[in-house]
C-alpha cells in the first residue's frame, strides 16, 4: 500500500470511491460532482481542495486506487487554521485491512505539519464503528453541535424571497 497526494488523472477513481461512499451511506443518487469538477477545483491555481489517495498494486500491474482522505482547509474565529476531512472512504473490499487507520493517520499528520489548532470531520449517528474508532483515537464527538446546511433549492428560495420567516 502507498499513500500519497491525488493527482488529475487519480479524479476518476476518487469519483468512483465518493459514489461508493454516497451508496454506503444510502444516498446512491446525491452525487453531483463530476471528474471534470473534481480536476477543475482540486488543481487549479487555487485548489478548493487536497487528497490524499492510497493505492495497491492490482492483477493487471498497475496500481488501483482503494481508498481516499479529501479534506480542505478552513479558518475558525476561535481557533484559527484547521482543517476539515470532507470524506475519508475505503473501498469496500480493503475495510477492515488497516487502510482507513493509514489514511486518517496522514491527515492527522497533515494537521500537525500544518500547525493547525483542529481536525474536524462528520459522522452519521449510525455509523457505530466509525464513532467507536474515532473516540479510540482520542477523537471528540460533540453531541451539542448540529449540523447545518442550505441545499441548491433552500438557496435559490432564499434568494428570491419565496421563504418567508
Amino acid at each position: 500500500m502507498n499513500i500519497r497526494k491525488g493527482k488529475p488523472e487519480d479524479m476518476k477513481a476518487v469519483l468512483g470511491l465518493i459514489q461508493e461512499l454516497a451508496e454506503f451511506e444510502k444516498e446512491p443518487d446525491a452525487v453531483l460532482v463530476t471528474e471534470a469538477d473534481l480536476v477543475r477545483d482540486g488543481f487549479s491555481t487555487n485548489p478548493l481542495f487536497h487528497v490524499l489517495v492510497a493505492e495497491i498494486d492490482s492483477d493487471s500491474s498497475e496500481k488501483e486506487i482503494v481508498g481516499i482522505a479529501l479534506y480542505y482547509y478552513r479558518f475558525s474565529t476561535w481557533k484559527g487554521k484547521t482543517i476539515h476531512l470532507e470524506d475519508l472512504v475505503v473501498k469496500e473490499s480493503m475495510r477492515g485491512t488497516g487502510l482507513g487507520y493509514a489514511l486518517y493517520s496522514e491527515i492527522i499528520k497533515q494537521g500537525k505539519k500544518d500547525q493547525v489548532r483542529r481536525v474536524e470531520w462528520n459522522v452519521l449517528n449510525w455509523n457505530t464503528p466509525a464513532i467507536e474508532f474515532y473516540k479510540k483515537s482520542g477523537a471528540k464527538i460533540l453531541d451539542d453541535w448540529m449540523v447545518v446546511q442550505m441545499d441548491e433549492q433552500g438557496i435559490n428560495n432564499f434568494v428570491e424571497n419565496k421563504l418567508k420567516i
